[in-house]
């Protein structure tokens, strides 16, 4: 697994595709969970908090990007 560290140094269109993959795996072992085939029941923790630090990062990303174009908006209305 990635570390947060790892995370937040890829570019947005790497952790798109990393939460794709992510998430896709989860289905997978959702699944063999339910046919009762699962080897490792703690990979679908670990897949859940990847998914969820992903998010995170994504939306501070977001967050830093609204903060920047307000104020470049206050400055210009200045």
């Amino acid at each position: 697994m990635t570390k947060a560290s790892e995370l937040r140094e890829m570019s947005d269109e790497q952790l798109a595709l990393t939460l794709k993959e992510t998430t896709s795996n989860l289905f997978h072992l959702r699944l063999q969970a339910q046919t009762e085939r699962l080897d490792a029941p703690s990979e679908l923790r670990k897949h859940r908090r990847m998914i969820a630090r992903i998010q995170t990062i994504q939306t501070q990303r977001r967050a830093a990007a609204a903060k920047l174009e307000a104020e470049k908006q206050e400055q210009a209305h200045a």
